[in-house]
C-alpha cells in the first residue's frame, strides 16, 4: 500500500509505535534466542533506534509499548493460549520489576511514552495506547520492533480497525524463522499497513 511519505513527516498527526525492543526479548537477558539472533544479523535494534532517534529530532512521539507481568499473575490471562502457557512455566518470565522488561539501552529516552500491556500479543486492546495516541492528533502509527509472528501483525490489524493509517519499518522488524517472518511481511502485513525502510523515514524526518 503506498503512503505519502509527507504524511508521516507531520509531527502532529505521527507516532513511531517501538514494539516489545525490551533486554528480556531481543537484549542481554533474551528468552528467544533465535529471534535475538534474526535481529542482530538485520540490524533491527540499529535501525529501530535510528529511527526513533530522528523522530523525537522531528518533535514525533516514540511510544515504547512493553508487555510485563506481575509476579502473581494478576491482570494476565496467562492459560488462554499454548505459547503463553509454555512461556509462564518459568516463574520469573518478563516480571515487572525486572532487567527483562526494560527497553533496551540504544532505544530508550526520557521523552518517551510508554504503553505496557499484561495480557495479549497487541498493544492497543486494555491499555490507554489509543487513547493516548489521539489526545496528541496522530493518525498515522510507524511500526517498529518484534514481532512478525504476532506483535507486529497484532499492532497493524488493531490499529487499522480502530482508523489509524499504519506503516511498518520493514528493516526494523523481525521474526522466527526469519524465512516466515518475511512471509508475513509479504503476505499479512502488506494487507494492512504500508512497507517503508527506516532510511526513507529517518529522510522524510529529517528533511
Amino acid at each position: 500500500m503506498p503512503i505519502d511519505l509527507a504524511e508521516l513527516a507531520a509531527p502532529r498527526h505521527t507516532a513511531l509505535l517501538v514494539m516489545e525492543m525490551q533486554r528480556g526479548v531481543a537484549g542481554d537477558l533474551a528468552t528467544f534466542p533465535d529471534l535475538a539472533k534474526t535481529c542482530a544479523e538485520r540490524g533491527v535494534v540499529d535501525n529501530a533506534a535510528r529511527a526513533a532517534t530522528a523522530a523525537r529530532a522531528a518533535g514525533i512521539p516514540v511510544v515504547q509499548c512493553t508487555a510485563a507481568f506481575r509476579a502473581d499473575r494478576r491482570g494476565s490471562h496467562t492459560d488462554n493460549t499454548p505459547f503463553l502457557k509454555g512461556l509462564l512455566r518459568d516463574p520469573a518470565h518478563m516480571l515487572e520489576g525486572t532487567g527483562a522488561v526494560e527497553v533496551l539501552p540504544e532505544l530508550a529516552d526520557p521523552s518517551d511514552l510508554e504503553a505496557r500491556r499484561y495480557h495479549g500479543f497487541s498493544p492497543f486492546t486494555g491499555t490507554a495506547l489509543d487513547m493516548t495516541l489521539r489526545s496528541m492528533g496522530v493518525r498515522t502509527v510507524v511500526a517498529a520492533g518484534l514481532s512478525l509472528n504476532l506483535g507486529i501483525p497484532g499492532l497493524c490489524l488493531e490499529a487499522v480497525n480502530l482508523g489509524y493509517r499504519v506503516a511498518v519499518l520493514t528493516d526494523a522488524v523481525a521474526g522466527t524463522p526469519a524465512e516466515y517472518g518475511d512471509a508475513v511481511l509479504a503476505h499479512t502485513v502488506s494487507l494492512l499497513a504500508a512497507r517503508v525502510t527506516t532510511e526513507e523515514v529517518v529522510r522524510a524526518w529529517t528533511g
